[in-house]
């Protein structure tokens, strides 16, 4: 097979088993890769109601026909499972070196089951497969984790080829809010993805391969790469604003749309923006620029602090960070900000949830619900020591850190206020307020892996001028642009290339690269097909878990308080206006439920 390896790793952590299984070609024919064929592996084998953090829950890392291929951005694998969080299906992206390891190692993906009795990491080199024990290494951090598997290989080229994904003490105490780190930094974050791993006693994944992605036609392929990645050049925004100061771009652009999730989404635009913004962050903490494999985007930004009350250094932190730590948080404080990201990384926090649930707490004080001695601390609008101090409190699960550790819905729910929760089935909202962005909120209330904007993208059109011109205050034509955003999005995670592609080319520019490295043909029609036959299989596991239409709305903040100033002033979002005709173009029923002709269609009945 060319762009697929052909081969899954299936691992059972009960017996401590080990199988590699044959990769069907229907399954790719009919969901690709990556998140469409983890997706059918979740929804076939694993109970919708079972419990997330049980044995019988699965995990599964799996990458792309086009990963690891050198394709710009082609670094990509999913993580798919059942959210401890949501108690949706859950699929979070990352990118780094993982994933082109995995494939140069000779598999498409894992499938991880059952619950080791002792923690245990897996190590792969190529075709060498096995269980060790992890005892050493649990309790350390996703860094030190690294470090100590790296040492502990014999040959120093082998150790520095080695990617590693981790979990932190978070995932280790079953934190909700827990991510996976790969390479340092890079983060499968959301959703709970690394409760899910540590309710293994599965510390980490080792992975290290030396065998080639094959590809159908070489030359072509040169050709087509070159071709795509001066398609993605020609947008308003790359390279030279991703390459120089990265995704936290956005702070200043968001902030003058007036969507930025100021002090828990009470308001949309924030003062003195300009201490947070990625400008101040290049000339202040930013020292080098790096990107994932083969990825000549470069976007990933290293920076370091020096202040030594807030000394350290790492990666980012990215413009979604920024927002929900600094904005939704009141944090006016570049180092600070970065600082709490580089803590989070290490203890396998993700920073939007953990943003998310702080900002909740913070309104909860503000609004005299809950005190500092309830909290332990004085938790106000951006007080960033005490933010920094909760970090350690909630990766082990102490104090009021207990209580976050489960997530902002949680902690609103605790205290008899969830009004003051602002996400969508039981997640953090992501860093753009939907009041302004009137088609970004369907997306939010219909997401399927809890919520999130990078499951369709819809904020590069107008807030970014990158797909036309279009009013984000107006519901009209809305509803068919997020169906096929969403598709497209699904399509894009299952070909295995990072999501930021999104902001510089579409189907049509995906097609030549498949082709080339596949050798098989495929059209726009039948890849957003395909992308649509991903949406409802998703749907379905998250029906038969339990959910409905009525999971489909917004915070009530969203819907009947208005954006008090800023362009969106005044502004609700109108979701009413926009679910039922959503409904219809899915070929859903009134509540939300795929119509067995639908399903038909798709090849789901």
């Amino acid at each position: 097979m060319n762009g697929w390896v052909g081969t899954l790793l299936r691992v059972n952590l009960t017996n401590s088993s080990i199988q590699v299984e044959e990769l069907s070609g229907t399954v790719t024919n009919q969901f690709l890769g990556g998140r469409g064929l983890a997706s059918k592996i979740l929804y076939d084998e694993v109970d919708a109601q079972v419990d997330p953090l049980s044995p019988e829950n699965k995990i599964i890392f799996m990458t792309g026909p086009l990963t690891g291929t050198g394709v710009i951005g082609g670094a990509s694998y999913v993580v798919v499972t059942k959210s401890p969080l949501s108690g949706s299906i859950a699929c979070s992206t990352a990118e780094g070196y993982f994933g082109p390891e995995l494939k140069c190692a000779g598999f498409d993906g894992i499938v991880i089951e059952g619950q080791a009795t002792e923690p245990v990491y897996l190590s792969i080199e190529d075709d060498q497969v096995e269980l060790l024990s992890a005892s050493h290494l649990w309790g350390k951090s996703t860094r030190r984790t690294e470090e100590i598997i790296r040492t502990e290989k014999e040959n120093l080229w082998i150790a520095k080829e080695t990617s590693v994904a981790s979990i932190g003490p978070a995932g280790e105490q079953l934190a909700k809010i827990a991510s996976i780190i790969n390479d340092r930094h890079r983060v499968a974050a959301r959703a709970g993805v690394g409760a899910v791993m540590g309710s293994k006693n599965l510390k980490a994944i080792a992975v290290r391969g030396t065998q080639p992605v094959m590809v159908a036609d070489g030359a072509l392929f040169v050709d087509v790469v070159a071709r795509a990645w001066e398609k993605f050049k020609s947008t308003p925004v790359i390279p030279q604003t991703l390459n120089n100061i990265g995704t936290p771009f956005l702070v200043d652009v968001i902030n003058k749309s007036g969507v930025l999730p100021v002090r828990n989404f009470q308001t949309g635009i924030m003062q003195d923006v300009e201490k947070i913004s990625g400008e101040y962050m290049a000339e202040t903490i930013l020292k080098a620029n790096k990107g994932c494999f083969a990825c000549p985007i470069a976007c990933v930004q290293m920076t370091e602090v020096e202040d030594p009350a807030l000394q350290g250094e790492g990666e980012g932190p990215e413009y979604r960070t920024i927002a929900l730590i600094g904005a939704a948080c009141g944090i006016g404080d570049i180092a600070a900000v970065a600082k709490i990201s580089y803590l989070c990384d290490e203890m396998g926090i993700d920073t939007l949830s953990f943003g998310s649930a702080v900002a909740c707490a913070m309104e909860l004080t503000e609004k005299k619900i809950i005190s500092k001695k309830q909290t332990g601390m004085t938790l106000t609008f951006g007080n960033a020591e005490a933010v920094i101090e909760l970090i350690e409190h909630v990766a082990n699960r102490e104090g009021f850190g207990d209580l976050l550790a489960e997530g902002g819905y949680h902690l609103a729910a605790h205290y008899g206020h969830p009004e003051f929760f602002i996400g969508v089935k039981k997640q953090g909202s992501p860093a753009f307020d939907p009041r302004g962005i009137q088609g970004l909120g369907l997306e939010y209330a219909t997401s399927n892996s809890g919520v999130s904007h990078a499951l369709g993208y819809l904020v590069t059109h107008k807030i970014l001028g990158i797909r036309g011109e279009i009013d984000p205050l107006t519901t009209e034509g809305k509803a068919p642009l997020v169906k096929q955003f969403q598709d497209g999005s699904a399509v894009f995670d299952s070909a295995g290339l990072c999501r930021l592609l999104l902001l510089g080319v579409w189907i049509d520019d995906l097609i030549p690269l498949l082709e080339t490295v596949t050798g098989k043909s495929y059209s726009e029609e039948h890849l957003l097909s395909l992308g649509e036959r991903i949406w409802n299989l998703e749907r379905l596991f998250n029906i038969e878990a339990g959910f409905s239409g009525t999971d489909d709305t917004l915070p009530r903040r969203m819907l009947e308080e208005p954006m008090p100033e800023g362009p969106a002033q005044g502004q609700v979002c109108k979701l009413h206006e926009m679910l039922p005709e959503y409904y219809t173009i899915r070929g859903w029923s009134d509540q939300g439920v795929p119509t067995e002709e639908k399903r038909a269609s798709l090849g789901l009945a």
